[in-house]
Parts: structure tokens; C-alpha cells; sequence
């Protein structure tokens, strides 16, 4: 059931008409989920997973730490995060995907370093929303670069509680930001918006309902800003 819903995810980003060429990832997002949603996840043809919760990743580790090195999935963190949740999850994360302020930036780089990051913007402006402003995303990028991070890319979200193509505008400044500062990863887009975000230029976009369906409850999950 998964490796259908992939196909079919996949057939709607080839389905956009868009004028990068460049190849779009699909970041599977198993927040909320048990743990053996890692390995279907991976044997379905995922080859990276995100998480929103320190908890969540956390009650994955064993199950991730098993895999052979050959098929390991990469493991994003896409959640806000606390800096007091870094050293926790240090060894485990291998892209921390919401860095948006200096005091995080210094926290990783001293729990992980060299880490690969992707900085987090708040292109819609929602108080609401984590990120930095895009106006700040120099300063934070030469933040990262002096404390010997390794900066790969942006990310976004776009605005709640609006129609996909309400997305476009933000979207479309991230991507101006990612080639401004020649960065690979732009990562944007999630079910209900992934072909505007592609349309807009993501080169990744997280995906968890459309891949495996409707999330188990519980409050910490409904009290949060959905991420995929």
C-alpha cells in the first residue's frame, strides 16, 4: 500500500509542469506513527524520514539504529525544536531541518559538530510559525558557517488554514533565497500543496497522510502545526 501511494505521489510531482529539472525528494514523515512505520517505510523505496517530536524520533531509535548502513534511511528532524532536545537527539538526526535562530545554531554545533542543517524561514509571516524572517537569513547562514556547520538548504511551510495556491508567494521567495545564497535543498511542500511547491521550485517535499494515511490521535499531535 505504501510503494502504491509513493507512485502516486510521485506521478503528481512528474505531473506538474514546472521549469526545473532538477529531481524532487520525498521526505516520508512518520511523526505519530509506531516505529515498524520506519521499516515499511523503507522497504516501500523511502529513502528518508522526518520528525516532528524529540519523543517520537526517540521511540525509533532501535528500529532505525538496525538497518544496515547500506539502508538507513537519512533521518530529518522537521519539528520545532527545543535546544534542550538537541543532545538528546545528537547521533541520531542526520539533518536538522528548523534551525532558525543563533542560539540553536550554537547548541547543535556543540551536541553535533559539523552538522548538515537547513534553516527554516517564515516566508508567510504568521506569528504562529517558526523560522526565521527572510530578511535574516544572511545573518543566521553566516552564523552557521562560522560555527562550522555545513548549511545545505532552506525550509518552509506555507500558510494555514489557506487554499494550496495561497502558498505560492512564500514559496516562491524561499526559492529565490535558496539560489541567492547557491544552496542544493529547498525543501517545501507537503500533501495538500506538493504541486504548487514543486511548481514554485522544491527540490523536496514532506509527505506523511498521503503516504500512510490518516495519523493516530493524541494531543501532543492535534495541539501542533502540521508539518506534513
Amino acid at each position: 500500500m505504501i510503494a502504491a501511494r509513493l507512485a502516486e505521489i510521485r506521478g503528481r510531482i512528474d505531473a506538474v509542469q514546472r521549469s526545473w529539472d532538477h529531481h524532487v525528494e520525498i521526505v516520508a514523515v512518520t511523526k505519530a506513527f509506531d516505529p515498524p512505520i520506519v521499516d515499511a517505510a523503507v522497504d516501500a523505496g523511502c529513502h528518508a524520514i522526518g520528525e516532528n517530536y524529540a519523543q517520537d524520533l526517540l521511540s525509533k531509535r532501535d528500529v532505525i539504529e538496525a538497518f544496515a548502513a547500506d539502508r538507513r534511511p537519512r533521518v530529518d528532524f522537521i519539528g520545532h525544536l527545543q535546544s534542550n532536545k538537541v543532545r538528546q537527539l545528537a547521533g541520531l538526526v542526520d539533518r536538522w531541518c528548523t534551525l532558525d535562530r543563533a542560539s540553536l545554531a550554537k547548541e547543535i554545533a556543540k551536541r553535533d559538530p559539523g552538522a548538515t542543517v537547513l534553516i527554516q524561514v517564515n516566508a508567510t509571516g504568521e506569528d504562529q510559525k517558526g523560522g526565521c524572517a527572510p530578511d535574516d537569513v544572511d545573518a543566521l547562514l553566516r552564523t552557521c558557517e562560522d560555527l562550522g556547520l555545513v548549511i545545505v538548504g532552506l525550509l518552509a511551510i506555507g500558510p494555514t488554514g489557506q487554499p494550496p495556491e495561497a502558498a505560492a508567494p512564500a514559496f516562491t521567495t524561499v526559492r529565490r533565497l535558496v539560489d541567492e545564497h547557491d544552496l542544493d535543498v529547498c525543501s517545501m511542500g507537503m500533501t495538500a500543496d506538493l504541486e504548487v511547491a514543486v511548481a514554485c521550485g522544491a527540490s523536496s517535499i514532506r509527505v506523511g497522510s498521503a503516504l500512510f494515511g490518516p495519523r493516530p490521535g493524541g494531543p501532543v499531535h492535534q495541539q501542533s502545526i502540521e508539518r506534513g
